[in-house]
């Protein structure tokens, strides 16, 4: 058994500002292999990751068995609960494409009406929204912007609407996972239980986003066709950013994580289906009939539209039924180990304190299994409608080799994060951005907005920079929750420029090589809405302390 460690901030002549600099190198490599040297994700990670562990031996003096410990136990949080979920909501939609049912949604969206205006609510807005709650990891804006190109919209513009649009429901992507990660990495920090911490993390960011969700569908169509053109929509963009943002603010706050995406955009899409029923904008925008029409798809039947949505429903059914289940007390297996060997030191805390190693696994009401269940129970509908049995497994194997280098990404990813937490590194970082005082809660949205340009994921950006928010608020007297949230909210903003995300854009309408293009067109937006964050978490820390949770 490893001598006991203990941090120490300043470890490179005695200076934060030095410490802080030779800490911050893991992120530098990782920025240089991704942007300048164009390496794969997983490549980037693995140099990232090497780098994080000699600094954590060589420089913060980390035992070398402690070192292994922190990288095992980040690439082991990696893989589960974290990879778990997201190759279970991956699978689910590949499960969705392979029945046909994701076709019919799309179809049903098409020819609900022919402006051009609307559609961008119905499909970049609500859809994107829905596939983000669902699969995430860039799957939204490859197909809401190929679905916007085949209605007849321009590539680029397309792919600009696509990327604008998935920013909003970001933070609840892939069931949660982005807040399901930042509450695992949080709770050990904050010595809380780990489930309390996500929800209140949710629901923080439950009470940031929704202005957004208000804003982004009218930014949309001024964005498409001017402010005059958006007013002769507007109940459209009411109703569909009201509905989507009240709704992301309730489940947030009452439910948690895993469902608010899903549930807000079917809701955004209901209402808005249910708009169009009774009103249409006054003239349809554009005007030229001879541009490709959604009414002329193949209109499926009624019967065919509702099994479709109805597989969707089975997903909300069985994650909400499993959540109950386990907050009700259910017993099941449970394998926890945890090795308290480092403690952290003033002036990050009080006194000399254990900050143990803590990894859990549990099984049954992990979301990645229920969402696993729901996609049994779904494929069972699936198969009475003749779909084959063996489309299961096949899928299944399929997933596993579409996100195989992702799982390898997300692991590496947690091992940088839990070397750098755990050797200090992170607190020698947080204890010089201290340094920014009062003006923090603002800053700590354009860390998040870094940290997803950089990695092109809010799940990485809050695995980079969360616990870091959290530790330089302590140390600024402030609300850890509030600014590890404001990470993930504003860490949205930077979805619609990272390079990765503005390659699966550029090839989901067929303009690669355009890139630049749509990076021009969308960076001011970026900036804007991460300046909104900001300044809504600002409000929040010194005018609106009643809406952080616990307050």
């Amino acid at each position: 058994m490893p001598a006991s460690f203990h941090q120490a901030y300043d470890p490179v002549a005695g200076s934060i500002a030095l410490s802080a600099a030779t800490a911050s190198l893991p992120l530098v490599v990782l920025a240089a292999a991704l942007l300048a040297l164009r390496a794969a994700p997983w490549k980037a990670a693995l140099a990232a990751a090497g780098t994080a562990a000699v600094l954590a031996w060589l420089v913060w003096r980390m035992p070398v068995a402690i070192v292994a410990a922190a990288a095992t136990q980040g690439m082991a949080f990696g893989l589960w609960p974290i990879s778990w979920v997201v190759l279970n909501a991956v699978f689910f939609y590949n499960l969705s494409v392979a029945s046909g049912d994701f076709d019919v949604i799309r179809r049903s969206l098409g020819r609900l009406t022919a402006d051009r205006r609307v559609q961008a609510l119905l499909v970049a807005f609500g859809f994107g929204a829905l596939i983000e709650g669902i699969a995430g990891f860039g799957a939204p804006v490859a197909i809401s912007a190929s679905m916007l190109a085949g209605l007849g919209f321009e590539p680029v513009t397309a792919a600009v609407l696509a990327l604008v649009a998935n920013t909003a429901p970001v933070a609840f992507g892939s069931l949660g996972i982005p807040v399901v990660t930042l509450g695992g990495l949080l709770a050990p920090i904050l010595g809380r239980d780990v489930y309390a911490t996500t929800r209140d993390l949710s629901a923080m960011v439950g009470r940031q986003l929704p202005l957004a969700s208000l804003l982004v569908p009218a930014y949309l169509v001024v964005l498409l066709c001017g402010w005059r053109r958006m007013l002769e929509v507007l109940p459209a963009v009411l109703v569909a950013g009201f509905s989507f943002a009240a709704v992301q603010l309730a489940v947030s706050n009452l439910i948690g994580p895993e469902l608010t995406d899903i549930l807000a955009s079917l809701a955004s899409i209901a209402a808005l289906a249910l708009l169009l029923r009774r009103w249409r904008p006054a003239e349809t925008w554009p005007r030229d009939e001879g541009l490709a029409r959604p009414a002329a798809q193949r209109a499926d039947p009624p019967r065919r539209v509702a099994r479709a949505y109805f597989t969707y429903v089975i997903l909300v059914a069985v994650v909400l039924l499993g959540q109950a289940a386990a907050s009700a007390g259910l017993k099941e297996a449970r394998w926890e180990r945890a090795l308290s060997l480092v403690f952290r030191e003033p002036p990050v805390v009080p006194a000399s304190t254990p900050y143990p190693l803590v990894f859990r696994l549990d099984a049954l009401s992990a979301s990645g299994t229920l969402v696993l269940a729901a996609a049994a129970v779904a494929f069972l509908v699936m198969t009475a409608f003749g779909m084959p049995r063996a489309a299961f497994l096949l899928t299944y194997r399929a997933t596993l080799r579409q996100l195989r280098l992702p799982v390898l990404t997300i692991a590496l990813i947690l091992s940088i994060a839990s070397v750098m937490n755990y050797s200090g590194m992170t607190s020698s970082m947080a204890l010089a951005l201290a340094a920014t005082g009062v003006l923090f809660p603002f800053f700590s949205a354009f860390i998040g907005m870094l940290g997803v340009f950089l990695t092109g994921s809010d799940t990485s950006s809050n695995t980079l920079f969360g616990p870091l928010q959290a530790t330089t608020a302590r140390v600024s007297g402030l609300d850890p929750v509030l600014t590890a949230a404001t990470n993930s909210s504003g860490g949205v903003m930077g979805k619609m420029i990272s390079p990765q995300n503005l390659s699966v854009g550029a090839a989901g309408v067929g303009a690669v090589g355009r890139e630049g293009e749509i990076f021009r067109r969308v960076v001011v937006h970026s900036l804007l809405l991460t300046a909104v964050v900001g300044l809504v978490a600002m409000l929040q820390s010194y005018l609106l302390p009643w809406m952080i949770p616990g307050r």
